[in-house]
């Protein structure tokens, strides 16, 4: 299935502990049917001392979250779902509330 959402994409959270915030998309995990939101679900990993990184500590770090959970924000700032149309020869993602075509 084609990717509607998509690596830099504006999207609002809809569910969990972050609902109503909004960031961008840092990566899609389309085999696990999961994306990763920058300053979102963030959690705490504790990490043994390595060469990589000698102090070690309690590293916080975003999760990532479900694509059901996750919503594209349109140029009205809400969220939207997403559809696709043929313009001339290319496939483009519009938003389903305004009809406006999401760059990306």
């Amino acid at each position: 299935m084609a990717a509607k959402i998509k690596k830099g994409d504006q999207v609002v959270v809809l569910t969990g502990k972050d609902k109503g915030r909004q960031g961008a998309v840092l990566q899609v995990l389309p085999k696990e049917q999961r994306v990763l939101v920058s300053g979102l679900n963030m959690v705490q990993r504790h990490t043994r001392p390595s060469q990589l990184d000698p102090q070690g500590g309690i590293k916080h770090k975003e999760a990532s979250l479900h694509l059901s959970n996750v919503a594209v924000v349109d140029s009205a700032g809400k969220p939207t779902r997403v559809g696709f149309r043929v313009e001339g020869d290319k496939k483009v993602r519009f938003a389903k509330t305004t009809g406006e075509v999401i760059n990306g």
